[in-house]
């Protein structure tokens, strides 16, 4: 009951304010704060073709090749004051906490503390309600940190800029675990007039949990309960060190954006084993067909609204990603995926995607003493409405 109680409360706000056409609920003024409300529902259906594992194999094995799902029911409530701005989410669907935290800003300075996404992916920075694909890249899925509870200390300017911060768990119990630090620097020799060239690093080291450490990668299919490259438990490991870099160009309609991160995991004094290392990367490149050009905010490309909102915007986007987690001993395997997708943006509210992944992975089996290929194809689609 107590997990069905706020996915009823989010049906009914969602049914309250989907007559509004705005992208936000602005709520009141309460003191020195603009108070607003925000929202976010996503829902997903995956189609696959399978070719040796059943990548719905663990929803019951009932030889449907389909899977359909309530992927988002975010719930975001907002205070933006002049010294000071503030941030509660929650997901409704999952179950677990999203941005909460506070921000104290000290002109172009700030420092935030509470759960917020750590800066170690241009990807996750991003939006989640104007990702460019389904299913973000196989590099951020692995070795982006997501959200933690934490502090920052940031600066910068309109085209350049600073992190640096401490991190522990997740907000939410059960989930991320492992204390550790982090940091980013990007720069942008070009901003503006439909143009944009970025370039950006990063960094993080955190703990292992319990001194175990598992990579294992969805195949670009966010509902697919299988996964075709994993290095199964690598024992007596310390701690995670990954290091990233990122670059985006935008020319108008079009953008291109790749990102790069390599991990090493290292053992502890218990062991003589060698240190794990893998890593993985995407290029990506996205068209507005309806003639749109991207923003430029923190750090990260910003998707506009349509030009034309009665009549929409439409994006075509392709990406190759690759990730890699063989290393000595550990035949994790390697991937390498091609996806083709379409967008559609409504208004400011409404967005309809759909995408095809082509996958071309290969792992070593014991059983059959050789690396054995899997390439499956998805078809995959989404229905989104946000406030």
């Amino acid at each position: 009951m107590k997990r069905i109680a706020p996915r009823l409360l989010a049906t009914a706000i969602i049914a309250t304010l989907a007559g509004q056409a705005h992208a936000d609920v602005a709520l009141d003024v309460i003191g020195d704060y603009e108070v607003s409300f925000e929202g976010l529902v996503q829902a997903d259906g995956n189609w696959y073709n399978n070719d040796v594992v059943d990548l719905n194999g663990t929803s019951g094995n009932d030889g449907k090749d389909s899977e359909f799902e309530m992927r988002r029911s975010e719930l975001v409530l907002k205070g933006k004051g002049t010294m000071f701005d503030w941030v509660i989410g929650y997901d409704a669907r999952a179950n677990k906490w999203l941005d909460v935290n506070l921000k104290w800003k000290l002109g172009s300075n700030y420092v935030q503390v509470g759960q917020f996404k750590q800066v170690n992916s241009l990807e996750e920075l991003s939006s989640t309600k104007n990702n460019d694909f389904i299913s973000k890249a196989m590099v951020t899925n692995t070795f982006g940190i997501s959200r933690r509870l934490g502090v920052t200390y940031g600066d910068g300017g309109k085209n350049w800029g600073y992190t640096a911060n401490v991190f522990g768990r997740e907000l939410t119990r059960n989930l991320g675990q492992g204390p550790g630090f982090g940091g980013r620097f990007y720069y942008a020799p070009i901003v503006g007039n439909g143009s944009l060239l970025h370039f950006g690093i990063s960094a993080v080291d955190y703990d292992t949990n319990n001194d175990t450490q598992r990579w294992r990668i969805r195949p670009d299919a966010d509902l697919a309960s299988a996964r075709l490259i994993d290095t199964g438990n690598i024992l007596n490991t310390d701690r995670n060190r990954t290091f990233g870099l990122e670059a985006a160009w935008v020319g108008g309609p079009f953008k291109v954006q790749s990102e790069y991160m390599r991990t090493t995991t290292t053992r502890t004094n218990n062991t003589s084993a060698s240190d794990w290392s893998g890593d993985s990367w995407y290029i990506s490149g996205v068209w507005n067909l309806t003639g749109e050009t991207w923003g430029y905010k923190g750090g990260t490309p910003t998707t506009p609204l349509p030009n034309d909102p009665a009549a929409g915007m439409w994006q075509l986007g392709i990406r190759y990603d690759d990730a890699n987690l063989n290393d000595g001993t550990i035949k994790g395997g390697d991937e390498h995926n091609i996806t083709v997708g379409v967008n559609y943006y409504w208004h400011s509210n409404f967005k309809i995607m759909a995408n095809y992944v082509a996958v071309s992975s290969s792992k070593f089996s014991s059983a059959a003493g050789a690396n054995v290929s899997d390439d499956p194809n998805i078809f995959e689609t989404r229905l989104q409405f946000f406030w």
